[in-house]
């Protein structure tokens, strides 16, 4: 089995460094445009037999691009939705804290929002449904940045540093095998 992970187009909130976690809007016409560059390599790879979305629109936008291309239907899954990022959300990627906040891992993202364990159990959950359910098939997993980070460290493991350097660019697409 092979898992294929992409995070979504980019959005206006991606391009001027604003934190995006539970946000949910569109991708912009950079983004649709990634997107569909992105239906085109998975397109010649002829080698996805099902994609996965977080139900968020950028992702779910991304996604629909490649399945419509490749003529899949796209299901969904809550839990690959993107971080909650509290009181972070909204503001510039660099607040102080932010930084030091993601590598904190039973410390909940600006004060309300999700820890790095609570969102590390979904995913992790996510991905041992999606490999028990999908064993014979290749599976295309469309999230967000956060999300992507964490589907790393389920197949490779990773430092601190090396996690919070850990950066996931907008439609690039990594290849994991079971």
């Amino acid at each position: 089995m092979k898992i294929y992970s992409t995070r979504h187009g980019q959005t206006d909130y991606n391009k001027k460094d604003i934190i995006l976690g539970t946000t949910n809007i569109e991708l912009n016409e950079t983004g649709i445009s990634q997107a569909e560059e992105l239906a085109e390599r998975v397109a010649e790879l002829n080698d996805i037999d099902v994609i996965i979305s977080s139900p968020m629109k950028r992702s779910l936008r991304t996604a629909k691009t490649v399945g419509e291309r490749i003529g899949i239907e796209v299901l969904t899954d809550e839990r690959l939705r993107e971080w909650d990022y509290g009181e972070y959300e909204g503001k510039s990627r660099y607040t102080e804290g932010f930084a030091e906040n993601k590598v904190n891992y039973g410390v909940r993202m600006g004060k309300n929002g999700e820890s790095l364990l609570q969102l590390s159990h979904r995913v992790y959950s996510a991905l041992d449904d999606i490999i028990n359910k999908y064993s014979d098939k290749n599976v295309l997993i469309v999230s967000h940045g956060g999300v992507c980070r964490v589907i790393e460290t389920y197949f490779n493991d990773m430092t601190t540093e090396e996690f919070s350097g850990w950066f996931m660019e907008n439609c690039k697409l990594i290849k994991y095998e079971t």
